[in-house]
This record gives C-alpha cells, sequence and structure tokens, in this order.
C-alpha cells in the first residue's frame, strides 16, 4: 500500500525566513511546532517530504554544496525533536536571474510540479490523503488538480497570501496558523491495538482517519459492534426470563 505524504515548503513554513536568506548552517532556525508537527507525522505513517525553490544557487549566493549543508543542519535540528524527514527535493533553478546551467526554465521550480513528480515517483506515494503545506500561493499550486489538500500556513507570508488563496482554491483550502495546528487538526497517530478504529470528532469536524484506515471499515466495525451489542441484550433478557 503506498504512504500518503505531507509535501512542505521550507523557509516560512518549517524554518524562518529571513530577509537575507538562509546561507549557512548557522541560519537554520525552526518556527515553533515544526519538531512536533513531524513527530506527529512521522507517528501517523506520513513520508515527510520538502519541496523547496532555491534560487540562492542560480544568482550564486550559495552553491549545492553550501546547500546541502544548510540541509543536513534542518535535519540534526529536527532530530533533536524526536522528527525525522524522508526526503528533501529543491529546485537550483532561475528563470532570469545568475547564469550558466541555473539559469533556465525548469520543470521543478514551484508552482511546475516537477519536485512533486519526482518524489512520488521515487519515493512511491499516493497523493489521495497526502497534504501540501506551504505560506505560498507556489507551494499550494502542487496540489491544484490532484487528490492532495492544499494547506496554507500563516507564518512566513502565509498571512498576506491568506485572501488570494482563499480566492484560488475556495473550499477546498486549508487555512492554519502554523504547521503544528494543521498537523494536530488532520493527522492521527496510528493505534496499536486490534479493535476497530473510532472517527474521532471535535467542535462538530469529523477527523480524518488514521493511516491505513477506510471509512468502509469503520461502518463495519461499528454495524459489529451492534450486533454483539443486541445479542448481548437479548442472553441477558433469556436469562432474567428463565431466573
Amino acid at each position: 500500500m503506498k504512504r500518503r505524504a505531507a509535501f512542505l515548503d521550507r523557509d516560512g513554513t518549517l524554518i524562518c525566513e529571513r530577509r537575507g536568506l538562509v546561507r549557512a548552517p548557522g541560519d537554520v532556525r525552526l518556527l515553533p511546532g515544526s519538531g512536533a508537527a513531524l513527530r506527529r507525522l512521522n507517528a501517523a505513517g506520513f513520508a515527510v517530504v520538502i519541496l523547496t525553490n532555491q534560487s540562492a544557487v542560480a544568482r550564486g549566493i550559495i552553491d549545492e554544496t553550501a546547500l546541502r549543508a544548510i540541509h543536513d543542519e534542518l535535519r540534526r535540528r529536527l532530530l533533536r525533536h524526536g522528527a525525522r524527514v524522508d526526503a528533501i527535493y529543491y529546485c537550483p533553478h532561475h528563470p532570469t536571474a545568475g547564469g550558466g546551467r541555473y539559469r533556465k526554465r525548469c520543470r521543478c521550480r514551484k508552482p511546475a510540479r516537477g519536485l512533486l513528480a519526482r518524489a512520488v515517483r521515487d519515493l512511491g506515494l499516493a497523493l489521495r490523503g497526502s497534504i501540501v503545506a506551504g505560506d505560498d500561493l507556489r507551494d499550494l499550486e502542487l496540489a491544484r488538480g490532484s487528490a492532495a489538500r492544499p494547506v496554507l500556513v500563516r507564518t512566513g507570508k502565509g498571512r498576506e497570501r491568506e485572501d488570494a488563496a482563499r480566492r484560488s482554491f475556495g473550499a477546498r483550502l486549508l487555512v492554519y496558523d502554523r504547521l503544528l495546528d494543521a498537523v494536530t487538526d488532520l493527522v492521527r497517530p496510528r493505534q496499536r491495538d486490534a479493535g476497530a478504529p473510532q472517527p474521532a470528532t471535535s467542535g462538530g469536524r469529523r477527523r480524518p482517519l488514521r493511516a491505513g484506515t477506510s471509512s468502509r471499515a469503520v461502518r463495519a466495525g461499528a454495524r459489529e459492534a451492534a450486533a454483539a451489542g443486541a445479542t448481548g441484550a437479548s442472553r441477558r433478557r433469556t436469562a432474567d426470563s428463565t431466573g
């Protein structure tokens, strides 16, 4: 069975966005709740995949070796919170800035879907039941026309992009103050008990089922529980009448 995934933007979604760009490992600062959010996703069986535009490479601000060192530091900081990343995909290109092989109109720079397609192919992921989270419209465009759900976070540029995102995606769009709020609302950890899981509700909203559980299985479990309850009640009435 293919895994569901959380396809996440980097700057402004997981880490603090810097005006001077993230140029070195020491510039990496996790946004509050990022570690806990990824830990919850790990526990629920979601693949965690970071998809990020990094035109700083094309602009000559950093090279790919420096970028990999930054991503290594990001992984280390998340591991301190007990969280892990399955893969990081980045686009180093820009259509007009810089020069050489990095100045090009590519298929991987978001909102193009090249990074998403590579991740799905490489990791064997399912888009149905997955989320695409970011603080900008170009992040969310990866979910357009697919079964993945677009999630806007109000960190980074998210608050100023919210109106445009709502107009663009309508009722499909989910909006949260930060990534941890989104994951807490949308994702349930896997349960180890053998009983049929019950759908949780909060404020009248039905929460999504845990990974690997279908609504059909929940309905079947409910019917079995009801039948078992009816049989038990019948046996008690019989015992009372013969006692």
